[in-house]
């Protein structure tokens, strides 16, 4: 039957019908065989010469054939039923029955022809591809949303190995076969199980004699005759040769090639090689010190070969040691040779080979415009009084606020005060120690002036000018009434008494450690002291109406140098060794923090404005700052060659001065403006010089005259002198 069943399907073919081939008896079921009919339909498609996809295209979803394929296959069912039992052409029905299947595959086969192209060129259109019919392959309708896919996903047992088809828009289920290749595939594996990787070799080639060879096969005739084509060849590159169409290969040159880097360069530029061209330094000619027979002014005594010998070598005016031979035979060889050599390779390969064009600047153009000294007047100018009665160096000096006194404190452990106008001492007060800072109440109401003698603060009423002004001071001080409760404080308050009460004194503050400076708040009711080896209470604020002290901070950082009200805010400075801290009494915070750029800051002043403050330095500096504009300085000045003692602002001409250690007092006109946008002018307008330096120190302390444009100034000569 099988062989009948054969020769119907050649008759067919011969025929001029479509070759079908029939299907190996596998002992499987007609729906096991149907992948197997699939590929033949396809190889018989594929030998037509009709269809080109790719063997890909096998598993592109041929079970699922649109909405048309369940009607025909009702279709070929009942024909199926029909023609079991007829047979025309003397055929068996088994005949018949392949013949339908082959018909349906054929039907079924929807495969889509468009291509290796990206599917998603279709994603606008109503159909997903072409078929071998060329007919529009229709994307089948989907009315999936979200929680269908989700209960699909939930209740459909082979959702998991059901993959989506591209080409035809279909759902494939994966077969078993299918999900274990790829499996193997994921795994690294081979996809076909029956190999095995691991199989034994066969060893061809052993160490034992073999009879027979591997290969026993006779050889060609071709192996005896020679080639015809490569006769051909050979003649036509013997005659391309003999015309010189092909040449034989050049020698290889093996010498070194050397580009010229300038051989493109413009001669006419201005950068031109040959224009910036430098020669290399010369060697300076020997002279009369390099003979071997120098005359006699040109070799060194013992006493300078010594000092020679002590001297650096960059120092030297001679790198060697002239020396006299009798003869030229006798000189030696030249014990610096190699060394010498080497300078002169490194002088012609350090030396520069280019010419810098010379920028044409007027050195004034460079100097900042700035105002005539004579535009600025006034500012003190000439020395016209020098107080002198100190017998020791006069540390620090203060001017009254209604300018008619002036208070100096010195070594010699004596308080003077002195008439401005006519460099009168009026009044000498004997204390019991140095005073090192001295500073007169600003408050014109009161005749006050605090002395910092050795651990105490001295209250002293010189009684000077208005009696009345004195008397008012005196009962302010009488008229304090001690509290019920007496709160700790850290220091000692005591009212003088008897022959203290008649030098002056009024009060005493008495504290632990040496006091160093004292400054009064603007008001005249506050005032405070510094007390550098006090650990955390190196600063101390006084109430001198309540008999008050406190110590302002918890903890302070740094060793403090000096400390000052703000003359208008609630705010106060303090220095230390190498920053300036403001802090705001009221929110009790730090506000700002200034570098100084110096290395040990010595004294500080603030402008009357308050906006600007300056300080002096052990290290020659003076830094101006603007707190508008930065905490690091706006001007940084070096005028002054040794250390700063002292520096002092004018109340209200635009005049500061600074006082140093090298017996000069300089004086610079600093005008502030009420612009915020435009900086301050910083101009140095005089150089005062008078005081003579004593051990090693100069001016001391600076200040200025509270309503006329005079500067007094105490040094370690003893004298104190007044510039107008």
């Amino acid at each position: 039957m099988a062989a009948e069943s054969m020769s119907a399907a050649g008759e067919r073919s011969g025929k001029g019908g479509r070759s079908k081939r029939p299907a190996p008896d596998t002992g499987l079921e007609e729906k096991d065989q149907l992948p197997i009919f699939e590929n033949a339909a396809l190889d018989e498609a594929e030998d037509g010469g009709d269809l080109t996809d790719s063997d890909e295209s096998l598993f592109s979803g041929l079970e699922d054939s649109g909405s048309d394929s369940g009607g025909e296959g009702d279709n070929d069912g009942e024909e199926e039923e029909e023609e079991e039992g007829v047979d025309d052409d003397g055929r068996g029905v088994e005949e018949k029955s392949m013949k339908d299947k082959f018909s349906k595959l054929d039907v079924k086969d929807i495969r889509n022809t468009v291509g290796n192209i990206p599917m998603e060129w279709y994603k606008d259109y109503p159909h997903i591809g072409y078929d071998l019919d060329g007919k529009k392959i229709y994307k089948p309708i989907r009315n999936k949303d979200e929680l269908d896919e989700f209960l699909d996903k939930m209740e459909n047992p082979d959702y998991w190995r059901t993959v989506p088809d591209k080409m035809t828009g279909t759902d494939i289920r994966l077969t078993d076969e299918q999900i274990d290749l790829v499996h193997r595939i994921q795994r690294g594996q081979y996809g076909d199980t029956k190999f095995d990787p691991h199989e034994p070799s066969v060893d061809f080639f052993t160490h034992e004699t073999m009879i027979h060879p591997v290969t026993n096969h006779p050889a060609h005739k071709r192996s005896f005759i020679p080639s015809l084509i490569e006769k051909e060849k050979v003649s036509k590159l013997v005659h391309a040769i003999k015309m010189g169409w092909i040449k034989p290969r050049k020698p290889r040159d093996d010498t070194p090639l050397y580009y010229d880097l300038w051989a493109r360069e413009d001669p006419n530029a201005i950068l031109g090689r040959h224009k910036m061209h430098v020669p290399a330094p010369k060697l300076k000619l020997p002279g009369h010190e390099e003979s071997y027979n120098p005359p006699p002014e040109y070799l060194l005594t013992e006493e300078e070969k010594l000092a020679w010998e002590h001297q650096e070598p960059e120092e030297r005016k001679l790198n060697f040691l002239p020396r006299k031979h009798a003869s030229f035979r006798a000189v030696p060889a030249f014990s610096r040779f190699i060394h010498e050599r080497f300078e002169r390779c490194l002088d012609l390969y350090l030396c520069p080979r280019q010419r810098k064009m010379r920028v044409n600047v007027d050195p004034e153009d460079l100097i900042p415009k700035l105002p005539k000294p004579k535009d600025l007047q006034p500012f003190p100018t000439t020395q016209a009084l020098v107080y002198t009665g100190h017998t020791n160096l006069v540390r620090c000096i203060s001017a009254s606020p209604s300018g008619q006194w002036l208070a100096s404190g010195s070594d010699d452990c004596t308080v003077r005060f002195w008439e401005v106008c006519t460099a009168r001492c009026m009044r000498t007060i004997e204390v019991e120690g140095t005073v090192r800072g001295i500073a007169w109440n600003p408050n014109p109401a009161l005749c006050l002036v605090a002395l910092t003698v050795d651990q105490s603060i001295i209250i002293v009423n010189p009684c000077l000018g208005d009696k009345f002004l004195c008397n008012a001071t005196d009962q302010l001080i009488t008229s304090f009434e001690k509290p019920e409760e007496v709160p700790v404080q850290p220091v000692e308050w005591t009212a003088a008494e008897g022959e203290t009460f008649e030098k002056g004194f009024r009060l005493i503050i008495k504290h632990n450690k040496l006091v160093k400076q004292v400054t009064w708040h603007g008001k005249g009711d506050y005032l405070a002291t510094v007390i550098p080896d006090n650990g955390n209470a190196q600063v101390l604020i006084h109430q001198l109406s309540k008999r008050r002290s406190q110590n302002p901070f918890r903890k302070n950082k740094g060793m403090v140098q000096c400390v000052l009200f703000h003359p208008i805010r609630p705010f106060f400075f303090v220095a230390t060794q190498r920053y300036v801290r403001v802090y705001n009494l009221l929110k009790q915070e730090l506000t700002k923090k200034l570098l100084t750029n110096c290395k040990w800051v010595s004294s500080m002043a603030v402008h009357p404005g308050g906006d600007n403050v300056i300080c002096g330095s052990y290290d020659s500096r003076l830094a101006w700052f603007d707190l508008d504009l930065s905490t690091k300085p706006y001007k940084v000045l070096r005028h002054h060659k040794k250390a700063l003692r002292g520096v002092a602002f004018h109340k209200h001409y635009p005049l500061f001065a600074s006082a140093s250690d090298d017996g000069t007092v300089i004086v610079c006109h600093g005008m502030v403006y009420s612009d915020l946008l435009q900086n301050p002018l910083i101009v140095p307008v005089k150089l005062l010089r008078g005081h003579e330096i004593t051990r090693d120190l100069g001016v001391l302390d600076v200040t200025f005259h509270p309503t006329q444009p005079w500067l007094f100034s105490s040094g370690a000569d003893c004298t104190i002198r007044l510039f107008t």
